[in-house]
């Protein structure tokens, strides 16, 4: 054990940063443990519990080859690389004493057929029918209407995540009744594919939208499901891919990862997303538009955009305020009209409402009345109904009546209106009572941003507009949008623990004999001693350690029965007694 613990722990001084950060990350180090030097890191990463922990995130394959490798084989590279063996290929002691504990009872040494064959890089899938292809087609045409739902709402409002990782209760319920969802439980799919496409990305307790995902957004549903797709596959677990850069057989999705407790509802969770998406067939097969994706190859667009409904740039416009699209309507201008009018009803055949709320909240977001006519205009059958042109300007003329700036002389913001009634009722509104509004002359003023404070104003329903630092109306977003929805590099997140063991620096062979030293004092073991009394001459002394500090190792010699002080820096060997 302890050889294997000092070769480990020189192996891993000579590894760079990122590959050091990049095994970390694979054997679930926490960035906070407290390893003073790579030989504490060699210890724990050697842990019976630690390996057990390695070898539940194997694949069957890898765990095959490492049963053989125990038997005599030499370790591939991968193997080495998630430090389960010697440089050389030969597997460490403690987890070939693992593997001989776990192999009678799993079968790692035999993996089934199905795993065998994704060595071959076939699929081994089979084409959907024509029935599942089109309920594959109706599926993802669905769900990329849910997720766009869901990504508006997190731009409107970040989805508050739990301790545990998952949204929150509260906007699950908020998507539910919004009609975004239709269970609360189908939000998980969505959340994953969005996740894994690099749509939304989780800050603090917060999941946002990316920059990535405000692009989707304006792309059509070929375009989005493409996105989802090779997301999808690009983050799919390392035993589901097959060599040639596709996905094995569903087949065997349930018994690619043996020792890990948590893996049969992982790959159920998988393969449900899969097919919520139409990636596969409800019955496991490949509809036609996927067989590049599972196959490694391009995927088919064409035979997606032939299977899903043709979308639509035209809408009716009515006399009650609603709006009808008689088929699906393009993404772009379906985002740009929810804007300015609340959607009633999802399907292929939509409708959409128009209120004064939902028109005053597009003035908020940065439309006029001169853009909103325009662009009805150039998206109505019918031209704009005189009841609506009504309630679009009237809503326009009182919006803005309310104004926020920052106050250049003070850190302080400033709320203004020429209606002292509105201001009136402003500054006794309950719901705003977070934001510390006072009177100050005849203007509000709070210590909150003015940001925060537009939005607290929008949300109370107030005509108010932000004002730049020239006076002029400027548009507000909600949250800035995460610029990447990459996880913070493996280097960033172990960069302390990292240069703390770069620190613990010295003589790596001074280093473990101390270490050896301080292990044998805290067990009171007896020990062989060699120490080099001249240039000449060097003495063994069997002793019990009892002490060690001030450069200096204290035991009691079991030869001589007397106490003895050795200077370390005269010791050249230790051993068991």
């Amino acid at each position: 054990m302890a050889g294997d613990e000092r070769t480990l722990a020189t192996w891993l001084a000579s590894l760079d940063d990122n590959a050091l950060a990049d095994l970390f990350t694979r054997r679930g180090v926490s960035p906070a443990a407290s390893w003073r030097d790579f030989f504490d890191a060699a210890e724990a990463l050697l842990d019976s519990a630690s390996i057990d922990r390695a070898l539940a995130r194997l694949d069957r394959r890898e765990l095959a080859a490492l049963v053989a490798a125990g038997a005599g084989d030499v370790a591939p590279g991968t193997i080495v690389a998630w430090g389960l063996a010697r440089p050389g290929g030969e597997v460490y002691a403690p987890v070939q004493e693992r593997i001989a504990a776990l192999s009678s009872t799993s079968g790692l040494a035999d993996p089934p057929a199905d795993v065998a064959a994704t060595a071959s890089g076939s699929p081994g899938t089979a084409p959907a029918s024509a029935a599942e292809t089109a309920s594959a087609a109706e599926r993802i045409f669905t769900a990329s209407a849910s997720l766009a739902d869901v990504l508006l709402a997190a731009l409107h409002v970040p989805l508050t995540l739990t301790g545990a990782g998952a949204v929150s209760a509260a906007d699950r319920k908020r998507l539910t009744e919004s009609g975004a969802i239709g269970a609360p439980e189908d939000l998980d799919d969505l959340i994953a594919a969005g996740l894994a496409a690099e749509l939304l990305t989780p800050i603090g307790r917060e999941l946002v939208v990316t920059a990535a995902g405000e692009q989707w957004l304006d792309g059509g549903t070929v375009a989005r499901w493409t996105a989802i797709a090779d997301g999808y596959r690009r983050h799919l677990p390392a035993g589901l891919r097959a060599p040639q850069g596709g996905i094995i057989d569903p087949a065997g999705w349930a018994s690619m990862y043996p020792l890990s407790p948590e893996w049969p509802a992982r790959a159920a969770a998988l393969r449900q997303t899969a097919q919520r998406w139409g990636i596969l067939a409800a019955d496991g097969t490949v509809p036609p538009w996927s067989r590049g994706l599972v196959e490694g190859t391009a995927i088919d667009t064409d035979a997606l955009r032939d299977a899903l409904p043709a979308e639509i740039d035209r809408i009716y416009l009515q006399a009650d305020l609603t709006a009808v699209a008689p088929g699906p309507l393009a993404p772009r201008l379906d985002l740009r009209l929810r804007r300015i009018a609340r959607r009633e009803s999802r399907a292929q055949a939509s409708t959409y409402r128009f209120t004064a709320e939902s028109i005053g909240a597009g003035l908020t977001d940065g439309e006029s009345a001169q853009s909103i006519r325009a662009f009805l205009r150039e998206l109505s059958l019918t031209g704009i109904p005189q009841p609506l042109d009504y309630v679009i300007e009237t809503t326009a003329s009182r919006h803005g009546s309310i104004t926020v700036r920052s106050d250049a002389a003070s850190p302080n913001t400033i709320v203004e209106s020429s209606d002292a009634h509105l201001l009136d009722l402003v500054v006794i509104d309950q719901a705003l009572r977070p934001v510390g509004l006072v009177r100050h002359g005849d203007v509000l003023v709070s210590r909150v941003g003015r940001d925060h404070l537009f939005w607290a104003l929008a949300d109370a329903r107030y005509p108010v507009v932000a004002l730049d630092e020239h006076g002029a109306p400027e548009s507000l977003r909600r949250r800035t949008a995460a610029q990447s929805a990459s996880a913070e590099p493996a280097g960033d997140v172990y960069a302390r623990l990292i240069g703390s063991l770069r620190a613990s620096g010295g003589d790596g062979d001074a280093a473990w004999l101390e270490r050896e030293l301080e292990q044998a004092v805290r067990t009171k073991s007896i020990i062989v001693v060699t120490a080099q009394i001249s240039a000449a001459e060097t003495r063994t002394f069997t002793l019990e350690a009892t002490g060690l500090g001030g450069g200096r190792l204290r035991g009691r010699d079991r030869g001589a029965d007397v106490e003895r002080t050795l200077p370390i820096s005269t010791i050249v060997n230790v051993s068991p007694a």
